[in-house]
């Protein structure tokens, strides 16, 4: 395995790692959300797990597109134990935040390796992740 493959590989274990940790927690949010609000909460929450799945698929087969073996265990995670609205979106947007920092470490890891096809997926991902940040962030401020 050259060198910048194993650098691809690492980054992109990381990614998954967070991913798949992403997984657990939106559906276990997604379970906690009690109130009048509860459907739309939940169901966003669901859609969250969903996405956070289908990154996890795509970053899988980059592993293993590059010859490494996606890892079998998810990133850390911390439970909090409180499950108020406000306190899980503001747990979702440092998630979203240490996500999008794996992904724009991915954009250099790819420019470096000048992989065209791995810096437009990043990319992609940095947007997205960008995207639930900020509706994260419309979500936490009071009407």
């Amino acid at each position: 395995m050259s060198k910048t493959n194993k650098k691809v590989i690492e980054c992109l274990s990381e990614i998954f790692q967070a991913e798949m940790a992403g997984i657990v927690r939106y559906l276990h949010y997604s379970f906690m959300i009690m109130g009048h609000n509860r459907i739309p909460i939940q169901k966003w929450f669901r859609d969250q797990a969903s996405e956070s799945t289908a990154h996890t698929i795509a970053v899988g087969e980059l592993i293993t597109a590059y010859g490494g073996h996606p890892p079998i265990i998810s990133a850390k995670m911390e439970e909090t134990n409180k499950h108020g609205v406000d306190q899980i979106l503001k747990e979702s947007l440092k998630f979203e935040e240490e996500t999008l920092d794996l992904y724009k470490a991915l954009v250099k890891v790819a420019v470096d390796a000048e992989d065209i096809a791995l810096e437009e997926f990043a990319r992609g991902q940095v947007m997205a992740e960008t995207n639930h940040i900020f509706e994260v962030k419309k979500m936490l401020i009071k009407p």
